[in-house]
Formats: structure tokens, C-alpha cells, sequence
């Protein structure tokens, strides 16, 4: 299973601020990730695991060192190239970051504006697919405030994962969940990944769902110490 690395990460080091407020908060960052994985992040607080996650979606510039995604090196990657990038990844966030005044379908519709090879009603129905896939064919009329926290969260892994993306980056999406609706949101990732044969990078602090990974990365205080 693990012969192609879709992330590959050499002497990646990253900063905030600049001048005599510049801190470094990545370090020396060497890591591949394969084809088909579950890979958790684990870390305390401040450790650098979501800016890690955050460089690997195309979502912050790569500062120094290189940072190959889906064969593109994101090091002095241009707004387009790192557009074209994004289109092969899904996101996950620990709030769910659903748009309030748009449908369930209308949320998970959203992600396929980027692909322009879907037509508005081609759209609409791999939307509905996909919250059938999550059990929540029943609420795709639904505003997010008449949700649980569970079923948002289950409507942010169908946004996901309805464009068929080849890697899922996860940040803490149990945090706001209780233990049932958190395992049945990652249970749901892992199937519903393997199904579409994609990879899963998952920063997270729930032990409870640390037997879904693969492989377990450990980060302090900026360095990789464990994998």
C-alpha cells in the first residue's frame, strides 16, 4: 500500500512575526506521507501540529525547506498553482465552519465550485449522494442551526469529501463532539476514505480514536520527535 508519497516534507522550517518579534515555531520538519494512510498528529498545544497542517493544504506560504503536495512543490508556489492544489484537498475543521444561512446541501455543494466540470444540478445531486453516504439524507434541506453538533460536524465530512479528493487534512474535528458523535464522525472519515482510496492527515488530542491511524506523529515544541 505505501509506495507513493503524496507529502513529502525536507528541512521545512517556519516563523511568525518578523524582526526582533520573530519566533520560530517549526523546525527542521522531515516527513513523508503515503498513498491510502491515516496518519494522526499528536502534540500539546502550541506545538506547531496545525501550522504543519495549515502549510500542507496550500493554506500558509512555505517559508524555508521544501513541501512537495500531490507531486507540486508549494515552496514559492503561485496563488494559482496553490488554487489548483486545494482542488485535491479536503478539509476538516474543529468548527465545522458551516456558512449559517445556507442549506446542508448548500454547504457540501460549495466545495465543487472549484471544479468547473460540475454543472449547478450535476452538483446539486453529488451533494445529496454524499449526505446520503452520511446519513443525513434526511436533513439536506437543513440550516446548520437546526443541527446537532454531531450532524454539522457529518455535513463538514461530506463537504469534504464530495469532490473525491486525493487528501484529507483533519484539525481536531472530535473537539467539539461527545465521545458517541466523535467516533462515529472519524469511523465515518476512515470508511468513507477508504472507499474513495484517499489519505487522511488527522491533528487531534482525542485518545479515543487513536486506533483508527496507521501511523502516530508526535510534535514538540516545533520538532518532529516521533514517528
Amino acid at each position: 500500500m505505501l509506495q507513493n508519497p503524496i507529502v513529502t516534507i525536507q528541512n521545512l522550517n517556519h516563523y511568525y512575526g518578523s524582526g526582533a518579534l520573530r519566533k520560530q515555531t517549526l523546525f527542521d520538519i522531515n516527513l513523508e506521507i503515503y498513498s491510502g494512510e491515516v496518519v494522526i498528529l499528536m502534540g500539546q498545544s502550541g506545538s506547531g501540529k496545525t501550522t504543519l497542517l495549515t502549510l500542507i493544504g496550500g493554506l500558509r506560504s512555505v517559508q524555508e525547506g521544501n513541501l512537495k503536495v500531490l507531486k507540486h512543490e508549494l515552496y514559492k508556489a503561485n496563488n494559482n498553482e496553490l488554487v489548483k492544489i486545494r482542488r485535491d484537498i479536503g478539509y476538516i475543521f474543529q468548527a465545522h465552519n458551516l456558512l449559517r444561512f445556507l442549506t446542508a446541501c448548500q454547504n457540501v455543494q460549495m466545495s465543487l465550485e472549484l471544479h468547473q466540470e460540475f454543472h449547478s444540478q450535476q452538483a446539486e445531486a453529488k451533494a445529496k449522494a454524499m449526505l446520503e453516504a452520511v446519513s443525513l439524507g434526511h436533513r439536506v434541506n437543513y440550516y446548520p442551526d437546526d443541527l446537532s453538533g454531531g450532524q454539522k460536524q457529518r455535513v463538514a465530512v461530506a463537504r469534504a469529501l464530495v469532490s473525491h479528493p486525493k487528501l484529507i487534512l483533519a484539525d481536531e474535528p472530535t473537539a467539539a463532539l461527545d465521545s458517541k458523535s466523535g467516533r462515529d464522525v472519524v469511523e465515518l472519515m476512515q470508511r468513507l476514505a477508504k472507499e474513495q482510496g484517499c489519505t487522511i492527515l488527522m491533528v487531534t488530542h482525542d485518545n479515543r480514536i487513536l486506533d483508527i491511524a496507521n501511523r502516530i506523529i508526535h510534535m514538540e515544541d516545533g520538532h518532529i520527535v516521533d514517528h
